[in-house]
C-alpha cells in the first residue's frame, strides 16, 4: 500500500528544511507545508490540525524553549487528546539542537575542530547561539559573516543564517546519525516511521 503524503506544520523555514528531511530520509511523501510564522500562530492552529489530523497524516514540530521543564509536559498542555494520525514532537529545546546533533556535519560545514561542537545538544539553553558562536570560529569568512550578526545590530543571528541553516538541514544533516545524541529527535523519527510500518492508514 502506498503512504499517504504527511501533512507538516511548523514555526518557521528552518523546521521546515528539517522536516522535509526527515522525511526524506524515512522515505515518506511530503504535503502541504502549514505554519512557518512563528511558534505563537503555530500554537494558534494546533486545535485545527489536529482536527485535519482524524483524516490525515500531521507531522507538526514545536520547540520547546524554555516554555515547559520538558517535551512530554508541554505535549500535553498543547494538545490533550491528540488525534490518530496526529505526531506533534518537540524539539528539545530548539531545532538547532537536532541539527547540531550531527557533530562532524556541523564540523564540515563551519570549518571547526569536532571537538568543539556540543556532544548534548539537549541540554544547550539556547543552541540557536551555539550555532553562532562556532560560526564565530570558522575559518571561512564568507560564513562568519552570514551567520554572525554585525557588531553594531542587535540581532542575535546574521543575515544569511536561515539560509545557510535550510541549505545544511538539506543537503549535509543526517537525521539518523543526529538521533543517536539526540533523544527528542529519535523520537520523532522512531513516531513518523510507525506511519510506514502500519497496515493500515487514512484514506
Amino acid at each position: 500500500m502506498t503512504t499517504p503524503s504527511v501533512t507538516v506544520a511548523v514555526e518557521g523555514d528552518i523546521d521546515a528544511a528539517v522536516a522535509r528531511r526527515i522525511l526524506a530520509e524515512l522515505g515518506l511523501p511530503l504535503g502541504p507545508i502549514h505554519g512557518r510564522q512563528g511558534k505563537g500562530q503555530l500554537d494558534k492552529g494546533l486545535r485545527g490540525y489536529n482536527s485535519a489530523a482524524r483524516f490525515a497524516y500531521w507531522l507538526v514540530i514545536r520547540d520547546l524553549d524554555h516554555d515547559a521543564e520538558c517535551a512530554p509536559e508541554l505535549v500535553t498542555r498543547l494538545m490533550p487528546t491528540p488525534s490518530v494520525y496526529m505526531c506533534l514532537r518537540v524539539a528539545v529545546r530548539q531545532i538547532e539542537a537536532w541539527l547540531l546533533a550531527d557533530r562532524s556535519g556541523v564540523a564540515d560545514l563551519f570549518q571547526v575542530p569536532l571537538d568543539i561542537v556540543p556532544r548534548d545538544p539537549e541540554t544547550l539553553p539556547d543552541a540557536k547561539a551555539v550555532v553562532v558562536q562556532l560560526a564565530q570560529r570558522s575559518r571561512n569568512r564568507r560564513l562568519r559573516e552570514e551567520i554572525v550578526p554585525a557588531a553594531n545590530t542587535s540581532a542575535r543571528v546574521g543575515p544569511g543564517y536561515t539560509a545557510r541553516m535550510i541549505e545544511f538541514a538539506t543537503k549535509i544533516w543526517r537525521p539518523r546519525v543526529a538521533a543517536d545524541s539526540c533523544a527528542s529527535l529519535a523520537s520523532c523519527l522512531r513516531a513518523v516511521e510507525r506511519w510506514k510500518e502500519s497496515p493500515k492508514g487514512p484514506v
